[in-house]
């Protein structure tokens, strides 16, 4: 079967490995991909508390007829991965035995978990700390490459397979405590194209791309200190007259993932109804 061939004739089962599944973007993008035919892996970090939205996220993907196959873990621990990729794999293993051929036909990196503490304070203990910095650009930039190396090397990406991380303005702007926050995304982004250039290279038929939403009231913008500034400044500047919501950057997501855009890759996509090109 030729690349064309399968573009039209495509019978794989469709799996999205959504990291950072149970809450904003992710969240939104998991159910959204579940009604449009997915079945749902999500990676998410959710202390007691916030279980019980957990299981009502997965409700939902059930409700969409689809399956949600969530693991509570730190996305960016090596030996937690390792063990999230083999329960994976052994759900992969059950499917085939069905006779279905399951892929993951998208990846989302939405992984927002970091330090917001300024990079200068009389008070050192005020101040970002080395081992802060590290862990905020591991968890935010880093840890996508590491698990696109264990998904290509472990077959779970085939042609056709699509890989999103989630931007931010930031990545070229400053915002006060958004210092470390800021220099992740920015490898981020560098790592997108790093990958998507290497991907292609090798003839995987693998796309990388970043999505730059506008900004969007999610639980990591409210840990944000400046959080009311942004939301207002948001709001006046957008040509849309509103702020973008984890919805549009769902709806731009399944769009995206549909036939045709096999050919797009390395780019930073704005889902931000105009706010960014306002300056």
């Amino acid at each position: 079967m030729t690349h064309d061939d399968r573009a039209v004739h495509d019978a794989r089962e469709r799996w999205a490995l959504v990291l950072g599944a149970s809450s904003g973007m992710g969240e939104a993008t998991s159910v959204a991909l579940a009604r449009a035919g997915y079945r749902i892996a999500g990676i998410h970090l959710d202390f007691r508390a916030g279980l019980t939205h957990v299981e009502d996220v997965r409700k939902r993907i059930a409700d969409a007829g689809s399956e949600a196959l969530f693991t509570n873990m730190n996305a960016a621990d090596d030996e937690k991965r390792a063990a999230a990729l083999a329960a994976f794999r052994a759900r992969f293993d059950e499917r085939r035995a069905e006779g279905a051929h399951p892929y993951v036909r998208v990846v989302m990196h939405s992984l927002a978990f970091g330090t917001l503490l300024p990079f200068l304070a009389e008070d050192p203990k005020v101040a970002i700390s080395r081992k802060q910095m590290e862990m905020t650009l591991d968890v935010m930039a880093n840890s996508l490459v590491y698990w696109v190396q264990d998904l290509l090397r472990g077959g779970f990406l085939e042609v056709g397979s699509k890989v999103y991380a989630m931007t931010s303005e930031g990545s070229t702007r400053m915002v006060p405590t958004y210092g470390a926050v800021s220099a992740a995304k920015a490898a981020l982004e560098s790592h997108c194209r790093q990958l998507a250039m290497e991907l292609a290279r090798k003839g995987t038929g693998v796309t990388v791309n970043a999505i730059r939403a506008g900004v969007t009231v999610t639980p990591a913008l409210m840990k944000i200190p400046e959080h009311d500034a942004i939301i207002e400044a948001s709001t006046r500047r957008n040509p849309s007259g509103r702020m973008t919501t984890p919805q549009d950057v769902a709806d731009a997501i399944v769009a995206l993932s549909e036939r045709g855009l096999d050919f797009m890759t390395g780019n930073v996509i704005g889902i931000d109804g105009g706010e960014y090109i306002t300056g």
